[in-house]
């Protein structure tokens, strides 16, 4: 195993799955948000808001996910 295959398992991966967990975190929080104040359009345009974020971070932390995957494969030469 060498040096950057260490550092994409202890490092690198790890960071990005607590990344994808905490989108998908602040994703629930904009849903239960937007359902529980379902009386005031402010709360649920804020709801709305945080539910937009969380799928941008969600989509950003897969690309970053699949490139880390692509350069490992196919630049690095390991899985």
């Amino acid at each position: 195993m060498n040096f950057m295959q260490k550092i994409n398992d202890a490092i690198l991966q790890p960071i990005v799955l607590l990344l994808m967990a905490l989108a998908v975190g602040y994703f629930l929080y904009g849903v239960m948000k937007f359902v529980k104040d379902q009386s005031s359009e402010d709360a649920q345009q804020e709801g709305k808001k945080h539910m937009m974020w969380g799928v941008v971070g969600l989509a950003i932390m897969l690309s970053v996910w699949g490139i880390l995957n692509f350069i490992n494969e196919f630049v690095m030469g390991f899985s």
